[in-house]
């Protein structure tokens, strides 16, 4: 076989092959039951984030996906439930990927409060626009608070924009996209399997840039805790299909 024909094969088998694309965003976690803001704060799983976990992990494995790589944020939520589902697969050793450009919304101010007191505080309408609007960012985190990210290893070294005292959604998103543009998109475009476990904004913004959703269309996407969310792509990164497991 000539090394022309061989190279055409290769490449047909390639263009054959479909890009799939696995979500989970992180079982439920301490503050989501004390519903609190959460953002960029650390905060770990409940048992029943856990128990999401492993069902999301035998789930995964009731269809028989496999993964070439596979991504989570640097916060413990999402990088347990990763460790959780990887364990009931026994795929421990795929390769990970932790990137901050998936961690949650940072709430600036709001992070640690109480969703319904801070309603009863500012007014549900004004919470209401902080939560759910695409633009407008929630109160700044004090610059000498213990919870900015310049006092943290994890972002320390990283730069100013990996130390945000705020997000909106819009800037949530335009941090995540060139994680897609120049790490995740190509490899689905190769047709690899991908499998990406964040949180909900995280995840929200970058369902939003694939299926080209508007920025209203956007606020009304919420996405469960462990769910795995498949989504396939052809060779020129057109979405096929997608739909939960």
């Amino acid at each position: 076989m000539s090394l022309l024909l061989l190279a055409n094969l290769v490449k047909k088998s390639m263009m054959n092959r479909m890009g799939k694309l696995l979500l989970i965003r992180h079982g439920e976690s301490q503050w989501n039951l004390d519903n609190r803001f959460t953002g960029w704060v650390d905060v770990d799983l409940t048992s029943k984030g856990m128990e999401e976990a492993q069902n999301a992990g035998k789930l995964i494995q009731s269809h028989s996906l496999e993964f070439d790589d596979t991504y989570t944020s640097l916060l413990k939520r999402a990088i347990r439930t990763h460790f959780l589902a990887l364990e009931q697969m026994d795929r421990l050793w795929y390769p990970v990927t932790r990137s901050w450009r998936l961690n949650e919304r940072h709430y600036g101010a709001l992070q640690g409060l109480n969703k319904e007191e801070t309603a009863k505080k500012y007014g549900a309408d004004q919470v209401k626009i902080w939560r759910r609007s695409y633009d407008t960012p929630p109160p700044p985190l004090n610059a000498d608070s213990e919870m900015n990210p310049k006092n943290d290893l994890r972002y320390r070294n990283l730069g100013a924009e990996a130390q945000p005292l705020f997000e909106s959604l819009k800037t949530t998103i335009d941090r995540v996209i060139p994680l897609w543009n120049e790490d995740i998109a190509p490899k689905l475009k190769q047709g690899k399997s991908i499998l990406i476990v964040a949180h909900g904004n995280s995840l929200r913004g970058l369902v939003k840039h694939i299926k080209k959703m508007t920025n209203e269309e956007v606020l009304e996407l919420n996405i469960p805790t462990g769910s795995p969310w498949l989504l396939e792509f052809d060779s020129e990164l057109n979405l096929t299909r997608d739909g939960y497991l």
